[in-house]
């Protein structure tokens, strides 16, 4: 089999007219031609950290969208699912990604759960890790959030990180804020890499004690913007990721839409490439050819330098997707789940006080960390209130895995008027989340994914949208194409009912992300994220 283009040869930072020579799926020969081309041959796209359970579709139909983007591979995060399933988890998403075509390289999840100040349905403990690390298809430890852990050398974060260590593979970070000497502590105990920089600030702090970067650009923590000007002075230091990808997203492209954007920002081709297509593929040392001889033939073509439009896909010399199609088989998927509560009442929402003084949070749009603030709010009969006016809702956190107290509290810029939304995609934990104006509308939301057993719903007047994810609370069993066209239906909904925020559901998603500062919610109560502690 041959392959005839202008082939964009990254190792050695040069274009020429060539014929690349495969057998056995490996690359044999590369050739240079002399002809010029419309088209040019590289190396497939990485995604160099994502958490496939946010495309809210399994590894085998996320495959199916993302091949025809041009990647060729992913460094897949399990932490989602293990939250709910635990080590089953993991095994799920390994073999579902089985005969998948793209090459998902997943992580053993470092913090199951991910603070002690939530309530998970599995845990993962060292132990745990041993045994995955001991895996051919486990890569690198998953993004170390415990950062306190690290930085006080709590026993179980160190023996996780010894284990990786030992076993030759790398740790991922997730330091959101951290610098300077701490920074450095978090570094020097052997985490590689860190895609929650928000500031280029933070980026260069953490660069200049040899930590690699990961621009973010997901649907909801965007980060590119701020971080993009590295592309001109750390490019080796560099690799793109999303982190989280919503289905409706997804189909619009992937990482060839950061290629795109760079180009066109002026930077230069070769940097960005290596950046897209390399970096990933040598510190994760991933099974992924690199377009030279001996390597298996991963390839995607491209209809030019400035648009990449993929015209093709290859993996080990098969073409797998070609003009926007992938060449992947319907499949029918398991729907494993972890969903243990019955319906609730609207008086578990309540909020009893004396003061109408109360910490609120600051949602921020496009960002995962909020922000905090007093505010006054209407306190009648004993029960504090949301205030549409001053956009102050109610926020809950509602346990799935056992019958709970319900957790409240008050969120401000969320928009939305006369109704309610809620998720069982609630980072880490993925107990149920819902803001709402009402407590009727919050307990309406929240039955509707009760009867369900996990998923989205949005509920404004008498109207209710509901999206079933049947797979742990998280992902759907059906293509991407139907849950992409579901979603963008109830984003438009929640929408309409006032929300401004880009994507209403992925920054909803983050409000009991308890690791990123400053203020969240959990299960448990109201948190301060930057003191580790409930306030």
């Amino acid at each position: 089999m041959e392959l005839l283009g202008n082939i964009i040869d990254l190792h050695q930072r040069t274009i020429y007219g060539g014929k690349v020579s495969i057998k056995d799926g490996i690359i044999v020969n590369i050739e240079k031609v002399n002809e010029t081309f419309d088209h040019y041959i590289l190396p497939g796209f990485i995604d160099a950290h994502i958490h496939i359970e946010s495309s809210m579709v399994v590894p085998y139909e996320f495959a199916k969208i993302a091949l025809a983007h041009g990647t060729v591979g992913t460094i897949s995060d399990p932490h989602e699912i293990a939250n709910v399933l635990g080590v089953e988890g993991v095994h799920y998403m390994i073999d579902n990604a089985k005969n998948a075509k793209l090459k998902f390289h997943f992580g053993a999840p470092s913090c199951v759960p991910a603070t002690s100040f939530e309530t998970a349905g599995a845990t993962i403990d060292a132990k745990d890790i041993e045994k995955l690390m001991g895996l051919d298809d486990i890569y690198y430890l998953s993004e170390m959030m415990n950062y306190p852990g690290v930085l006080f050398k709590d026993e179980e974060v160190m023996k996780k990180i010894a284990i990786a260590k030992a076993a030759g593979k790398p740790i991922d970070g997730h330091a959101p804020g951290l610098k300077g000497e701490q920074a450095k502590n978090y570094i020097d105990a052997g985490i590689s890499t860190d895609h929650e920089c928000f500031t280029i600030e933070e980026a260069l702090d953490k660069l200049s004690f040899g930590m690699k970067i990961l621009i973010r650009e997901g649907s909801a923590a965007k980060n590119y913007d701020a971080l993009h000007p590295l592309i001109k002075s750390h490019p080796s230091k560099l690799m793109f990721c999303s982190d989280d990808k919503h289905p409706d997203n997804l189909l619009e492209g992937h990482i060839n839409e950061l290629v795109v954007r760079s180009i066109a920002l002026g930077y230069d081709l070769f940097d960005v490439l290596n950046m897209a297509c390399i970096h990933p593929v040598k510190h994760y040392k991933m099974d992924v050819g690199m377009l030279r001889v001996g390597d298996k033939a991963d390839a995607i073509i491209v209809d030019s330098i400035d648009e990449f439009k993929v015209l093709s896909t290859y993996i080990n010399g098969e073409l797998v997707a070609e003009n926007g199609k992938t060449f992947l088989a319907d499949k029918i998927h398991d729907c494993p789940n972890n969903f243990n509560i019955d319906k609730v009442k609207a008086s578990r929402f309540h909020y009893e006080s004396n003061n109408r003084s109360i910490a609120v949070i600051n949602a921020i749009d496009g960002e995962l960390i909020t922000e905090k603030s007093i505010e006054q709010l209407p306190l009648i009969n004993g029960l504090l209130l949301a205030d549409e006016t001053q956009d102050i809702l109610k926020i809950s956190v509602v346990n799935r895995y056992k019958k709970a107290p319900i957790a409240t509290g008050f969120i401000k810029n969320m928009g939305i008027r006369n109704g309610a939304f809620a998720s069982t995609v609630a980072h880490d934990s993925h107990n149920i989340v819902v803001v709402g104006t009402t407590d009727e509308f919050m307990a309406k939301a929240v039955n509707a994914l009760v009867t369900n057993k996990g998923g989205l719903s949005a509920i404004h007047g008498d109207e209710e949208k509901v999206i079933g994810l049947p797979i742990a609370g998280l992902m759907s069993d059906q293509p991407c194409q139907t849950i992409g066209q579901e979603y963008a239906s109830i984003d438009r909904f929640v929408k309409q009912m006032g929300s401004m925020l880009t994507a209403p559901f992925m920054t909803l998603s983050f409000m009991a992300l308890l690791v990123i500062p400053k203020i969240k919610m959990s299960d448990k109560g109201l948190f301060d994220a930057e003191k580790f502690e409930f306030i």
